[in-house]
């Protein structure tokens, strides 16, 4: 691939990864509605398999010959079902704001495991991620930050979100992106199931809920996700990170304009540092091997 047709790529991969975070901002809405209908287990295994639904239609149409990585898939869908349990289920007892704030510390966790894999952290990248730390502290902490239980959780499902990440980020580049996406979803869907079942879900409550549920499934879990596993192909990691957690920005801009909501100005500030951390990651860097 020359440098021409590689910078389109990386622009299209980019502009996948900033839509990919449009959807999953918006989408809390709808999350936390599904569980007023479902249980935790219920809502990731419906989420999970009509994810996987909704792509089959696309990998008919837009799927390329390139071929599909299974051991990727198995291991990102373990890994999802793992972050997916763990936040949803923290999502019924934790304050909404602060889960929101440590789940999206995986941006911390991604260059971590980067560096661990022997990848280097470029210096203009680095800065970008502590300076998105701090605008993610001002659009999400809201009140008082008291430690939980519950805290440890969200940390550990941040942890595993990270490690999807890295995942997809590697198996990407050998595999089409609506294949491995359907192929993790099933599993992840698949892992759900027995939980599912011990919750004993009932179908009124299924149909109840079944905008929300919906929504989740398809254009979030579908296609967003999709998504970022096509963002993934020509965009490194922790680039890719810090673009995904925009998300908490996109969150509060759909409260403003769908739900009517105000933003202080301590939030709009977070909102700014965000932004300028993710210009700034796209410094051009010459060193090899960066992340």
């Amino acid at each position: 691939m020359n440098k021409t047709d590689f910078n389109k790529l990386y622009l299209y991969c980019n502009i996948s990864l900033v839509l990919a975070a449009v959807i999953s901002g918006l989408s809390f809405v709808a999350q936390k509605l599904g569980m007023n209908y479902v249980e935790p287990f219920t809502f990731n295994t419906l989420r999970c398999f009509i994810g996987a639904i909704a792509l089959l239609p696309m990998m008919y149409f837009f799927s390329t010959k390139q071929k599909c990585s299974i051991k990727g898939a198995i291991l990102a869908g373990i890994v999802l079902f793992i972050a997916f349990s763990i936040n949803q289920y923290c999502m019924i007892y934790a304050d909404a704001s602060k889960a929101g704030f440590i789940t999206s510390l995986y941006i911390i966790f991604v260059p971590v495991l980067a560096i661990f894999l022997k990848h280097k952290l470029s210096t203009n990248v680095a800065i970008s991620v502590l300076i998105a730390l701090l605008g993610l502290y001002l659009l999400c902490a809201k009140g008082t930050m008291q430690f939980e239980i519950w805290d440890i959780f969200l940390l550990i499902s941040a942890f595993f979100f990270a490690l999807h990440i890295i995942i997809v980020s590697h198996y990407s580049k050998k595999s089409d992106a609506i294949k491995l996406s359907t192929l993790q979803f099933l599993m992840a869907g698949i892992l759900s199931l027995p939980f599912m079942i011990y919750e004993h879900p009932t179908i009124n409550l299924i149909l109840a809920g079944w905008k929300p549920i919906l929504f989740i499934g398809v254009i979030v879990t579908g296609v967003a996700y999709t998504l970022q596993i096509f963002g993934h192909k020509a965009t490194k990691p922790t680039v890719a990170t810090l673009i995904l957690s925009s998300e908490a920005v996109f969150a509060l801009l759909g409260g403003v304009l769908i739900l009517g909501e105000t933003l202080s100005a301590k939030e709009i500030f977070g909102c700014l540092i965000m932004l300028f951390a993710i210009i700034f990651s796209q410094i051009p860097n010459k060193e090899r091997g960066q992340v």
